[in-house]
């Protein structure tokens, strides 16, 4: 196992009728900016429950908050932030209000310049607003960790940044309101937990054996619960284990000791940064090339995983190997999410320009050991065609 440090503050309440605490969570002189996306919050019935667990703050409200969060919006409320000297902010909804709520919180006491280098260039976080979640939809997991993705549009990029001012205060998790979403959106965060897992245990051996059952744990729960959770969204017992599934994913805990890769996801978010694939689709994807790439170096990994997860005990281990990629592109097709780029009417065009990119801005050893470089990377998305 490698050294590792594990911190992990974010205070979660779980269940019905868990955001009638958050106002003890909040300071009582707290000027208030409550962040949502398109308006669900308003049909689940969490609006209400916040306005009033909130009836005695000062409340100001910043929607349409994209399904791809973009650093153009996200400025537009730091702008209103300073104006009215905003000193609390509040998320409603999904993962993508979080995480544009992590760069806001960021970007408002940024003193460096355009806030887009947190993003763009990795420039540190060295402070932030302090802030809340009321989580509506099970998915990105960062309801519980430091972590966040944002687009530009101007740009047609897409950028990923950490750092350990941008934890939750506190995260309330509402199955209850889940239970609204649309089947496509439980399909995306079904999905989107399993691969969140996947970087972290699908890497190679380091002797590990917690943090691998751990991991297994999650994907056997989510290749349980996550079907029937699509099916009925209203399954409460159903919905409650997906969206706990999906937090467990990426808090922190699973990561504790062993290599991360998350090549996949570098890769997954230029597709959304220029075709405007959904982020879970795009992992759809991407995994099942990647995996038929570096099948002989993640070959044992993947052998214990059909072993663990999926029950393939038969076989050479070239077939094993086969049978664990199939039935994983197999779990995602099964949920709606289709596994190649000419489902999405992505060609080989894009594959050149993502190849660019990476060797533009000498991405040229992305993932475990640096086994993803430009022409890997290449290789997975031309199996995907």
């Amino acid at each position: 196992m490698n050294d590792f440090e594990f911190y992990n503050p974010v205070k979660i309440f779980f269940g019905r009728d868990q955001i009638l605490k958050i106002a003890s969570q909040i300071p009582s002189s707290a000027n208030i900016m409550l962040l949502y996306g398109g308006g669900s919050i308003f049909r689940n019935g969490v609006y209400d429950n916040v306005i009033n667990a909130l009836k005695n703050f000062k409340i100001t409200e910043f929607g349409g908050i994209e399904p791809n969060p973009t650093y153009e919006t996200s400025m537009k409320a730091v702008e209103i932030i300073k104006e009215k000297k905003i000193d609390y902010l509040l998320a409603a909804g999904g993962g993508s209000v979080v995480d544009a709520t992590k760069f806001i919180a960021a970007a408002a006491l940024y003193e460096n310049g355009d806030p887009w280098k947190i993003l763009s260039k990795s420039d540190p976080v060295t402070a932030s607003i302090p802030f809340g979640v009321i989580l509506t939809l099970p998915a990105t997991g960062t309801e519980m960790n430091k972590n966040s993705v944002i687009s530009r549009k101007s740009t047609v990029e897409k950028f990923a940044f950490s750092s350990p001012y941008s934890f939750p205060q506190f995260s309330v998790l509402t199955p209850e309101a889940a239970g609204t979403l649309p089947r496509n959106q439980v399909a995306n965060g079904t999905v989107d937990a399993f691969v969140h897992v996947i970087e972290q245990y699908l890497t190679y051996p380091v002797n590990a054996p917690i943090q691998d059952r751990f991991a297994e744990a999650i994907l056997i729960t989510l290749i349980e619960e996550g079907p029937k959770a699509y099916a009925n969204p209203a399954d409460y017992d159903a919905m409650a284990n997906l969206m706990w599934s999906a937090t467990m994913a990426l808090n922190g805990l699973i990561m504790c000791g062993v290599p991360g890769d998350w090549s996949v996801h570098s890769i997954g978010h230029e597709l959304t940064a220029l075709h405007g694939i959904d982020h879970a689709r795009t992992l759809a994807i991407v995994l099942p090339g990647l995996w038929k790439v570096l099948r002989v170096e993640k070959g044992k990994k993947l052998i214990q995983y059909g072993e663990r997860v999926w029950n393939i005990t038969e076989g050479t281990d070239e077939e094993r190997i086969d049978a664990a990629i199939s039935k994983t592109a197999e779990f995602f097709e099964s949920l709606g999410i289709k596994t190649h780029l000419s489902d999405y009417g992505v060609k080989k065009d894009t594959i050149e320009k993502i190849v660019k990119r990476f060797e533009e801005r000498k991405w040229l050893e992305l993932g475990d050991r640096g086994l993803t470089t430009p022409e890997a990377t290449r290789k997975a998305l031309e199996y995907q065609l």
